[in-house]
């Protein structure tokens, strides 16, 4: 299964990812750093911010500054990742930025009803600007 996320809702896109995973389908989710998240767009920046500066260089928590690594996370918090079961699930599940070659051609599956742009007068960040800001590249 194959998931464009640009303009979905990453976690709404979490979700139906690890559901799947649990499956035993595997997953691959393309345009990674066009994933948006809902909210005040300087709120959500100042909040991943925080949660970025909390601890040390040696001890966690660690914010992937990666738009991939940043959506596979999120998929991570919503399987039970400590046991067998959910390391299968998260294993089955690979991240793109952007389309690569060999799924150009594929037909990848966007769902309309969590899309972002179909809808007006809701404020968003995407993935790629809140990894920006976290200092990842540019």
């Amino acid at each position: 299964m194959i998931i464009d996320a640009k303009n979905l809702v990453l976690g709404r896109v979490a979700t139906v990812a690890a559901k799947k995973a649990l499956q035993g389908i595997r997953v691959d989710i393309v345009n990674c750093e066009k994933a948006v998240i809902t909210g005040n767009r300087e709120q959500i920046l100042k909040r991943y911010k925080h949660e970025s500066d909390r601890g040390t260089h040696s001890r966690g928590p660690f914010m992937p500054k990666m738009a991939d690594r940043f959506v596979k996370r999120a998929i991570r918090g919503m399987l039970p990742y400590k046991k067998a079961m959910g390391r299968k699930a998260f294993d089955s599940i690979k991240c793109h930025i952007g389309i690569p070659a060999g799924m150009k051609e594929q037909k990848a599956e966007s769902m309309e009803n969590i899309d972002v742009s179909k809808k007006q007068g809701v404020d968003f960040a995407t993935v790629k600007e809140i990894c920006n800001h976290l200092g990842g590249r540019k």
